[in-house]
C-alpha cells in the first residue's frame, strides 16, 4: 500500500474513532427525548444523514466503515435527544428494530440470493452468445444496450451493467467510448426501474407492499430514456470503434443454469404474491420473500453448484446498503417536502450524487408518492454521474477512464437529457396518481398532471 493510501486510511480510522467516542459519550449522557436540534431550521437528523451520504461519496474505498459509523452516531443522537417513532430511549430503539427487522432481513436475503442468481446467469453463457445476433453498424451497439436494459429487468442492475461492459469490451476491441459506458449504466438502471426484481430500490418498494403494476408504470419513461441514450451512445461508439463480429461463435448455452435463474425468480414472485394476498398479517412478522429465494437456491444445489465464494463480498455490500436503509428509517420524514411529481423529479437529480437506497427508504417512510414516478427517478437518475449508482461504480472499476465526472458529463450528456425527457413524457401521458397516505385523505393532484392511468 502506498504511503498516501496508508495516511488516508489512518485519517479515516481517526475519524471513525472520534465519531464512535462521540456516540458513546452521547449515549452515556443525559437524554432529553423530543428535543430535536436544528441548524438553519434543518433537523440535525438530516444533517447527520447527509454527512454520512457525503462520506460515502468521498471515501469510495471505505464506504462500509462510513455507513456503520453513521448508524452508530445517528442512533446515539436519537437515543439522547429525539427518541424514536415508537418511544424514547432503549425501549424505543428496540421497538423501532422490531418494526424494521423484517424489511431488513428480506433485503439481506434477496441481495445475497440475487448475487448467486447473477453468477448462474453469467455462467449460463447467454451473455456471450447474444452478440452473435447483432448487426455490425451503430445499430449493433444500440441493440447491445437494449439487451442490457432487458437483462436488468430480471437481473440485478449491477450484474446487467457488468455483463454489458464485458460484452462491449470484446465487441469493440477493448476500445469503449465513455459516452457508451454511460449508456451501459443508463440502460441497466432504466431496465431495473420498471421491475420489482430489477433494482434494489424497486425490490424495497415491493417488500413494502407497493404493487408491481405501480412500479411497471416506469416502463414508459424507461423506454423513452433507452431510445435517446441508446441512439446517441451507439453512434458515439461506432464512430470511436466499430463492432467486431464473430466472438464466441461456438459457445453453447447451459440451459440448466437458465432454469435455475427462472426458478429463483419464480419463487420470489410467488412468495410475495401469496403472502401479500393471503397472509398479509404474517408478512409483517417474518421475511417470507427472502426465505423463498434461499429455498430455491438450496433446491438448485444438486443441479449446479452455486458460487458460494461470492457470499462474503456480497454480505459486505449488503450490510453497507442495510446500514444506509437503517439510517433512513430513523429520519423525521414529517419535515420533508410534500410528495409531488416535482419532488420526485428532484430526487432523481439528488440520486446522481447520493445513494438511491436511502432516498427510497425515506420516500417509502414518508408515503404519498406515485411509485412509478419514484421508481424511475431514483432508479435512472443515478446514471447522470458515474458514482451515482452502484452499477456505475462497478463498471468504472473495469474501465477506469470512466472515473472522471467532467468526462462523464461531457460525453454522457445524453443521460441527463433522457432522464428529463422520460420524466416529462410520464407526467404528460400518465399523470400523477399518488398513494393515499395511511389514515389520511386523498392528496390533491399536482398542477398540470391531468390524466388517468
Amino acid at each position: 500500500m502506498a504511503s498516501h493510501q496508508r495516511q488516508g486510511v489512518a485519517r479515516l480510522r481517526r475519524l471513525v474513532q472520534g465519531l464512535v467516542l462521540f456516540a458513546v459519550a452521547t449515549v452515556a449522557g443525559p437524554a432529553w427525548a423530543g428535543e430535536s436540534m436544528t441548524v438553519a431550521g434543518i433537523p440535525l437528523d438530516f444533517i447527520l444523514f447527509a454527512l454520512v451520504l457525503l462520506g460515502v461519496a468521498v471515501f469510495h474505498d471505505h464506504t462500509l466503515n462510513v455507513a456503520l459509523v453513521g448508524v452508530i452516531v445517528i442512533t446515539a443522537y436519537k437515543l439522547a435527544f429525539t427518541g424514536f417513532r415508537f418511544g424514547d430511549g432503549l425501549p424505543g430503539l428496540v421497538s423501532h428494530f422490531a418494526h424494521e427487522w423484517v424489511t431488513l432481513a428480506n433485503l439481506l436475503c434477496l441481495l445475497m440470493g440475487f448475487a448467486l442468481l447473477a453468477r448462474h446467469f453469467e455462467k449460463s453463457h447467454v451473455p456471450v452468445i447474444l452478440p452473435r445476433f447483432l448487426p455490425d453498424d451503430w445499430k449493433g451497439g444500440f441493440l447491445l444496450l437494449a439487451m442490457v436494459w432487458f437483462i436488468s429487468s430480471f437481473l440485478d442492475n449491477i450484474a446487467a451493467a457488468m455483463i454489458g461492459g464485458a460484452m462491449a469490451h470484446q465487441l469493440f476491441k477493448a476500445k469503449v467510448h465513455v459516452g457508451y459506458l454511460a449508456g451501459i449504466v443508463a440502460a441497466s438502471n432504466a431496465g431495473g426501474a420498471w421491475s420489482v426484481v430489477g433494482d434494489t430500490t424497486t425490490t424495497m418498494m415491493w417488500i413494502a407492499g407497493v404493487s408491481p403494476l405501480q412500479v411497471l408504470a416506469a416502463f414508459l419513461p424507461s423506454l423513452v430514456a433507452l431510445a435517446i441514450v441508446g441512439v446517441v451512445a451507439a453512434k458515439q461508439q461506432h464512430a470511436y470503434s466499430p463492432i467486431l463480429k464473430g466472438a464466441h461463435a461456438h459457445t453453447r448455452v447451459d440451459w440448466v443454469r437458465v432454469g435455475i435463474v427462472l426458478m429463483i425468480l419464480v419463487f420470489a414472485i410467488l412468495a410475495n404474491v401469496v403472502v401479500n394476498v393471503r397472509y398479509s398479517e404474517a408478512a409483517a412478522h417474518f421475511p417470507f420473500i427472502g426465505m423463498a429465494v434461499w429455498l430455491a437456491v438450496f433446491f438448485s444445489v444438486p443441479l449446479r453448484r452455486p458460487d458460494w465464494e461470492l457470499l462474503p463480498e456480497a454480505f459486505k455490500g449488503a450490510i453497507f446498503l442495510l446500514s444506509l436503509v437503517t439510517c433512513a428509517s430513523m429520519m423525521p420524514v414529517e419535515n420533508l417536502p410534500s410528495a409531488s411529481w416535482q419532488t420526485a423529479m428532484g430526487l432523481g437529480f439528488v440520486s446522481a450524487v447520493f445513494d438511491n437506497i436511502p432516498l427510497t427508504a425515506l420516500a417509502l417512510k414518508q408515503g404519498g408518492y406515485d411509485w412509478g414516478f419514484l421508481a424511475y427517478a431514483v432508479g435512472f437518475g443515478g446514471s447522470m454521474i458515474w458514482f451515482g449508482s452502484s452499477a456505475g461504480v462497478a463498471l468504472s472499476n473495469l474501465f477506469p477512464e470512466a472515473k472522471s465526472v467532467a468526462s462523464w458529463l461531457y460525453h454522457g450528456w445524453h443521460v441527463a437529457v433522457a432522464y428529463v425527457a422520460g420524466f416529462l413524457v410520464m407526467v404528460a401521458a400518465l399523470g400523477w396518481h399518488p398513494e393515499v397516505p395511511h389514515g389520511g385523505q386523498e392528496p390533491p393532484p399536482a398542477a398540470g398532471t391531468a390524466g388517468t392511468r
